[in-house]
């Protein structure tokens, strides 16, 4: 599958087999998230990979109770390291949150290519989490997602087009608010 495949069938997946993932798929998800960029290569991140069941249960209900992301052989959970990221972002902060959000987004892409279904998880009490997980006071969680087979087949196939906003509430070209320009040969 390309990448651009993988973008147009990526979905969230809430509904997942109970089949483990094999080792190979494991360490190929692993090195999505490890090979993903980051501001002047920082890597200010730190992922749990979470395999335990009942810590995943534990997971789920520290999530606003969305106990279906326990269904899942794996639950990662992004965190941030601010004070090893870039400091200047756009002039006025930390680069940590969009770097861990990179490398998750990264996962995502890996995981439609082998047929895994994820789905993002920002709805979670952090204190719950820090404390389930032992994530030290200086790390943030950023988000979270199970990792696993989805349940239905169907879930695998691209998102119809109607599912996106129209380009022209979007994209401008040039300056904010001005038409795109035609496209150059």
């Amino acid at each position: 599958m390309n990448v651009m495949d993988a973008i147009c069938t990526r979905r969230s997946v809430r509904s997942y087999a109970s089949d483990p993932l094999p080792p190979e798929v494991f360490e190929r998800m692993r090195q999505a998230l490890r090979r993903a960029p980051s501001a002047c290569n920082n890597q200010p991140w730190h992922f749990i990979l979470v395999t335990e069941g009942p810590l995943r249960r534990e997971l789920a209900a520290a999530s606003n109770g969305q106990n279906w992301m326990a269904d899942a052989p794996l639950t990662v959970v992004g965190c941030a390291l601010p004070d090893q990221a870039y400091q200047r972002m756009g002039g006025y902060g930390n680069s940590a949150d969009l770097d861990v959000t990179i490398a998750l987004d990264h996962l995502t892409l890996a995981a439609v290519a082998e047929g895994l279904g994820t789905c993002w998880i920002g709805a979670f009490d952090e204190g719950r989490v820090k404390a389930l997980l032992n994530v030290p006071a200086h790390a943030k969680v950023v988000a979270m997602t199970p990792l696993g087979y989805p349940a239905s087949p169907d879930l695998n196939r691209p998102l119809e087009p109607g599912k996106r906003k129209d380009e022209s509430a979007v994209f401008s070209g040039n300056r904010f608010g001005e038409a795109l320009p035609e496209a150059s040969a």
